[in-house]
């Protein structure tokens, strides 16, 4: 009789399973290598593309910016392209922005790290230095390779199909239509048959003019007799709302063709007690916590007086006269402090700034009319648009040398909710758009 066979426990592995559980082992390992890849190096790039895509479009919108004040000017994509690499090498050094920082110095400098180009629609063809009427910006960052922990594992264990680890970012920004708000009580006459933005004509106004923004008793009236170029917003009316206004606390919004109506009178000293304060001076029932300066309120003294007896009327200072080229303003014997060196001291700030001074509280929004045909006394004058205007100086209070003294210096950017289509003109916001790669195609990366 046979003895039965004994069985082999259940713990001894059959030959043919030796080695499965090393297999097991490194599969698993893999697995977690991959989990840590996924986890590790996909936050780091998610991070990273937030903070690009932060510092693109803050560098998009910082080029529209300028382009919107420059455009026309022989420079302007130059000038445009310095302020938007400009911004993202500010937010690059900011705190937090460290690898961004350390990737552009890699790259050769923020220009070849970035491409800055421009276009006349939001759809392009962007380009650079673009078309003389480009009013878009767009910023790429096509490339921001960044450091692996666990990624090269899982581009080898993916055979290749992983590419190298880096994000890319693209911001497209530039002008919308809008209500224009915050205007200023004041109005010039311009020339509806002159505007074209391409050659930087605006209502027959180029960068830089010294205009009369407000004339003075005995000068001859733009508007008529009575009009010392003074209007009402909304109803608001008298000297009151006036300097109200001025000082800035009256947020009004026109639409370009229709009427606004004029307010008659000279109104000198609330004209002065509400412009004033935009160079720091105060007098009159204004708070200088309600109406701070801006951040430069240096001018040229003495100041530029308006000469009428002369054919056509000058602006002169010390009986010479005053000449605007490219927005520097001179008299023969000396240069005059002018929205150039407003501009760039307001980029020296805070050195030699206002403590509590606010950003472009000297340039003011005003209604640009049409004046043909219109009479003396209060009336109405059709609205072609907008411009924005850099105070020169103060406002005396003495009634015929209270004229109001600006350069001009583009058409308005507005304040209000952008509107779906952008016209030729009225003021504009500047905003971001979706960018999109052809008309159909959006961008992955915007």
């Amino acid at each position: 009789m046979m003895n039965p066979r004994m069985q082999r426990p259940f713990t001894t592995l059959p030959h043919g399973q030796r080695g499965a559980v090393m297999v097991l082992v490194v599969v698993a390992l893999a697995s977690m290598l991959l989990m840590s890849a996924l986890a590790l190096d996909g936050g780091h790039m998610l991070l990273n593309k937030a903070r690009l895509q932060n510092a693109v479009d803050a560098a998009a919108l910082s080029g529209a910016k300028t382009l919107s004040q420059v455009m026309g000017t022989g420079n302007a994509s130059s000038q445009t392209r310095d302020a938007a690499l400009n911004t993202l090498s500010l937010n690059a050094n900011a705190s937090g922005n460290g690898e961004l920082a350390a990737a552009i110095t890699a790259a050769g400098g923020v220009g070849a790290f970035a491409q800055v180009e421009l276009a006349t629609d939001v759809e392009g063809p962007f380009a650079f230095p673009g078309p003389v009427d480009a009013r878009f910006v767009r910023v790429t960052v096509a490339d921001y390779a960044l450091p692996g922990f666990f990624w090269g594992f899982a581009q080898a264990f993916g055979a290749g199909g992983l590419a190298d680890k880096a994000v890319a970012a693209i911001a497209t920004a530039g002008p919308s239509q809008t209500a224009p708000c915050d205007l200023a009580p004041l109005m010039v006459c311009g020339d509806e048959n002159q505007y074209d933005p391409s050659t930087g004509m605006f209502w027959g106004y180029r960068f830089g003019d010294l205009e009369v923004l407000k004339s003075a008793a005995g000068n001859a009236p733009a508007i008529g007799p009575g009009n010392f170029q003074l209007i009402r917003l909304g109803d608001n009316t008298g000297a009151a709302d006036i300097r109200e206004a001025l000082a800035g606390g009256i947020d009004q919004c026109l639409t370009p063709g229709e009427p606004v109506e004029t307010e008659p009178g000279n109104t000198v000293g609330p004209v002065a007690q509400g412009l004033n304060t935009r160079f720091g001076q105060y007098s009159g029932p204004i708070s200088p916590g309600d109406y701070p300066p801006d951040k430069v309120i240096s001018f040229t003294t003495p100041r530029m007086t308006y000469n009428d007896s002369t054919s056509p009327p000058r602006v002169e200072h010390q009986n010479q006269p005053v000449t605007s080229n490219d927005g520097d303003l001179a008299t023969a014997s000396r240069n005059l402090l002018d929205y150039n060196d407003w501009v760039q001291s307001v980029a020296n700030c805070p050195s030699g700034c206002e403590a509590n001074g606010v950003l472009e509280r000297r340039v003011l929004k005003i209604v640009v009319g049409n004046c043909d045909g219109v009479s003396g006394g209060q009336t109405s004058v059709p609205v072609l648009g907008y411009g924005c205007f850099f105070l020169v100086q103060t406002v005396s209070q003495q009634g015929n040398q209270a004229q109001i003294f600006g350069q001009f210096v583009t058409d308005c950017a507005g304040d209000s909710v952008p509107g779906p289509v952008v016209d030729d003109v009225g003021p504009k916001v500047i905003q971001l758009y979706k960018t999109y790669l052809t008309p159909t195609t959006p961008s992955p990366d915007s």
